[in-house]
């Protein structure tokens, strides 16, 4: 058996590379779960109110936005949809590696699979609870804000969770293409170098990583679902 101290605590991809792998996979998650709430909320929102007896019935509109946008940007399998996107990063951000270019494939990755929980978490909103906001003159704006996003609240936590953890295995599949993080660490040294401890390490941290914020996100939705 080879001795921990001769491995885990003196190899210097542990003790120097392994930190900042981290912070560059919390950065890149981070802003691409940013971009995704931000953008990902409202076409959920979209997809929800112009579909066939909503409030906002658009059938071209529900179809440009639910076949199109939605379905066929997440056809794509990850490691493709940010080869393909590189020119596009480059264009955004001047660089198509590192975990700011991974950024932008991680968050039009997620938008689209975020996008389609929202409108799933809305449909469990009781009808007759808009149809009340309706009857007393709110507008379809207000029936949104004060209604429909409040009375699904929890499950769009629950749904936001689910995509920041699916963002995290995204990032881990990015490394391996310039994104850098513990996905690049674990493939330059776990992979290439033979560094068995590199690899035990980067997925211990990336299970840690996960079961965090799932335990956040649990904590929030149960604190804020007062049904």
């Amino acid at each position: 058996m080879i001795p921990l101290e001769g491995t885990w605590f003196a190899n210097p991809a542990i003790q120097k590379a392994m930190w900042p792998a981290l912070l560059e996979t919390l950065q890149m998650v981070g802003i691409s779960g940013l971009a995704t709430l931000i953008l990902g909320l409202p076409l959920g929102v979209w997809l929800f109110i112009t579909r066939p007896g909503a409030m906002s019935a658009n059938r071209t509109l529900n179809f440009v936005l639910s076949a199109i946008v939605v379905n066929i940007t997440r056809s794509f399998p990850y490691a493709i949809l940010m080869i393909a996107l590189m020119p596009l990063t480059v264009v955004l951000v001047g660089t198509k590696i590192g975990p700011i270019a991974a950024s932008v494939s991680l968050a039009i990755a997620a938008i689209p699979f975020f996008a389609r929980l929202v409108e799933t978490s809305l449909r469990d909103v009781h009808v007759g609870k808009l149809d009340a906001a309706h009857a007393m003159g709110s507008t379809k704006l207000q029936s949104i804000t004060k209604v429909l996003i409040p009375e699904s609240l929890p499950a769009l936590v629950a749904s936001f969770t689910t995509t920041v953890v699916t963002l995290i295995g995204y990032s881990a599949m990015a490394g391996l293409i310039g994104g850098g993080g513990l996905g690049r660490l674990a493939y330059n040294y776990g992979f290439q170098r033979y560094q068995t401890d590199v690899m035990i390490m980067t997925v211990v941290l990336l299970i840690l990583l996960v079961q965090v914020i799932q335990w956040v996100g649990d904590a929030v939705s149960k604190a804020i679902d007062h049904r």
